[in-house]
């Protein structure tokens, strides 16, 4: 009689516990992964191939995404974990929406949710009400119901049953000072969410994808309503939305564990961040073959004929790519780049680099301004500068880096289409004698803190270490805010995270280059941090790096520096409209990331922590320094003077002037 009992209540127990120990995983989407895991229920959703990654929304305007996992899961008075890897991919970095968030939900359909700000949510007309039942962590990028946020609504909230977020902060991660993070940049982020039923505490913590987990969390709040919202049994899963404005909104790994820790997800084995989709869809390949067979039976025979050509030659140039250029999809056509050009004409023309020519153009199609480069087609280098900038800029976002728009090309005519950048180069706007412009203090301190988080951005915080190798203050474009932006990445190296730099030409511009990198060969991010150096003392002094066969600005500076004497070196049109103590901070600055020990130089992270006041810079004996640095020079440039001379004339000393043009 007992056994029978036990039985019985072991029976009504069973589903009970098999839904409050709910644990699965997903390393990535591919059929194997969803029949091994329980599978989804998806609503719009669609694993996208052939790479595996789970696609809530394509850029389509006011469209909905659901993904939630097929069994129920019970979480009322019971703890979750969950870890996942997201992407927002848009096809202009600041121009999309909506965003994605993670849900705990009653049900798998929602009817009634509506896009844009609702996330596929909620409706204007159920917002806020007790009976929805929904937890959601938002991932949002567009400005709505929140308004402690920053100014391009890039933010992260915990939701209760409505849009507007109990709590909410600024999407950023913190390592170990809090760092910004973009949630549209197209990279793949981390994101962990772990709610405590004992304390009813949820922390929310996200990172870019290679980044071990944050010591401290972005959010940490507690819930103390969180019970009336969770039923006995609930979905868990995604939901995402568009708008006017419009993104692409990705998982790429998932997993989850209901009163236990999630397992970490092997980030080696998770899909790519899909690029920038293309236009068109099936149902627009569906009309536009529809439309062929409508025509073909109307047409006569010769006009039929002569549209298949023309259908076979457009299908032959756009679908034959070589590798370096997937990395950039958008592929613009030469006819609209001519037009934009005026047909190249010599009135549009910006300027003329190592490499070719840069004009100025209006894109028929959007109206916008653009700066096309137009490699010479006869320069072996000038074709491998063009691959190496789609490979780099092709997939790097980042407010500080010039925004590669896409690029053509056509039989021997390669271009490249840029934003254009109106104010021009840094070198321009402080050499030129015939712009009679003054940069301001607080404008140059701006520029070389935005240069700083360009850098860091390219040696930390991509997917893969990229060392620029080309870092002057001509390939630094200004924009119309006086914001800096890096360009011209045709010399860049990419190599892993962890590994080691395999160059081993000398590469760049005179006076930007180590001592080092000349006897070795080997580029590294401590040589992008000395050119950084140098590029902080042309700005602080007005004076190029060399200037003369007998003087050379680092060895300038620091002769007054041992002197005690270091602002005499200040560049005299600012007179005395700057302040001193940062001048001499990035005087200072200057000098210890030009030190001749590499290892002694600061990384780009520790560079900007010195320029934001977070850290002091170390004492050096610069008496010292400038003893074993002449020493170390004068041995160099006997040796190498020869080298000098083939890097500024083979690799061309304004290999960038044609992007430095582009603001001109």
């Amino acid at each position: 009689m007992a056994l029978t009992i036990f039985l019985s209540l072991l029976l009504f127990l069973f589903p009970v516990l098999a839904l409050s120990s709910v644990e699965f995983i997903f390393n990535g989407f591919n059929e194997t992964q969803l029949r091994n895991s329980g599978g989804l229920d998806l609503e719009e959703a669609t694993v996208y191939k052939p790479n595996g990654a789970l696609r809530l929304t394509n850029t389509s305007q006011n469209v909905i995404g659901h993904a939630f996992y097929s069994q129920p899961i019970q979480p009322k008075n019971s703890s979750f974990s969950t870890h996942f890897v997201f992407a927002i991919v848009t096809q202009t970095l600041g121009q999309g929406g909506y965003g994605l968030a993670f849900t705990i939900a009653p049900s798998t359909k929602l009817p009634g949710a509506e896009p844009e700000h609702y996330l596929g949510l909620f409706n204007r007309s159920n917002d806020g009400n007790s009976t929805n039942h929904i937890f959601a962590v938002e991932f949002d990028t567009v400005n709505g119901h929140n308004e402690n946020t920053d100014s391009k609504g890039n933010h992260v909230g915990i939701n209760i049953n409505s849009m507007r977020s109990v709590y909410v902060e600024p999407a950023a991660y913190y390592d170990p000072t809090k760092e910004e993070i973009t949630l549209e940049s197209g990279s793949a982020i981390q994101a962990w969410i772990e709610y405590d039923a004992v304390t009813q505490l949820v922390n929310v913590t996200i990172c870019p994808m290679w980044r071990k987990k944050p010591p401290k969390p972005l959010i940490s709040h507690p819930l103390d309503n969180i019970s009336t919202v969770f039923t006995e049994n609930m979905y868990v899963g995604f939901s995402a939305s568009t708008g006017e404005k419009k993104s692409s909104h990705y998982i790429l790994g998932w997993s989850f564990s209901m009163n236990g820790v999630a397992t970490p997800l092997n980030l080696s084995l998770l899909p790519e961040p899909p690029a920038v989709e293309k236009r068109s869809s099936s149902s627009f390949k569906l009309h536009f073959k529809i439309l062929i067979a409508v025509l073909s039976a109307v047409l006569v025979l010769f006009l039929g004929l002569l549209l298949c050509f023309k259908l076979y030659r457009r299908i032959t140039q756009f679908e034959i790519l070589e590798d370096w250029e997937l990395d950039c999809p958008h592929r613009f056509r030469y006819r609209d780049l001519h037009i934009a050009t005026k047909g190249f004409k010599e009135t549009e023309l910006l300027g003329v680099g190592g490499f070719g020519a840069v004009y100025k153009g209006v894109l028929p199609s959007t109206g916008s301004q653009v700066a096309v480069k137009k490699i010479s087609p006869n320069s072996i280098q000038g074709i491998r500068e063009f691959a190496a900038e789609i490979e780099c800029l092709g997939r790097l976002r980042h407010k500080h880096l010039v925004n590669l728009r896409g690029w053509c090309k056509r039989k021997n005519d390669l271009l490249l289409v840029y934003d254009y950048i109106p104010n021009g180069s840094l070198d321009f706007l402080l050499f030129d004698s015939k712009n009679n412009i003054v940069l301001s203090w607080e404008h140059r301190v701006n520029i070389i803190k935005g240069v700083a988080s360009g850098l860091l951005y390219l040696h930390e915080e991509w997917e893969q270490v990229v060392i620029h190798r080309d870092v002057k203050s001509s390939n630094v474009l200004i924009d119309v805010d006086m914001n800096a932006r890096l360009g011209d990445f045709g010399l860049a190296r990419l190599y892993d995270h962890g590994q080691l730099s395999h160059t081993t030409n000398v590469v760049g511009t005179v006076g930007y280059i180590a001592l080092e990198l000349a006897r070795t060969g080997k580029a590294s991010t401590r040589t992008d941090v000395y050119a950084y150096g140098v590029l902080l003392l042309e700005v602080a002094t007005g004076k190029r790096p060399l200037e003369s066969d007998n003087f050379i600005l680092v060895d300038w500076v620091l002769e007054f520096q041992q002197l005690g004497q270091i602002l005499d070196v200040v560049d005299p049109k600012l007179g005395s409209d700057y302040a001193v103590e940062e001048m001499e901070l990035m005087l200072g600055l200057g000098l210890l990331c030009c030190h001749h020990i590499p290892e002694a130089r600061p990384t780009m992270r520790q560079v900007l922590r010195y320029l934001n006041g977070d850290d002091l810079l170390p004492l050096i004996n610069w008496s010292s320094v400038n003893s074993q640095r002449s020493e170390m020079s004068s041995g160099f440039l006997e040796i190498n003077s020869k080298d000098y001379s083939h890097i500024s004339s083979s690799m061309g000393v304004i290999s960038a002037t044609s992007l430095d043009a582009a603001g001109r």
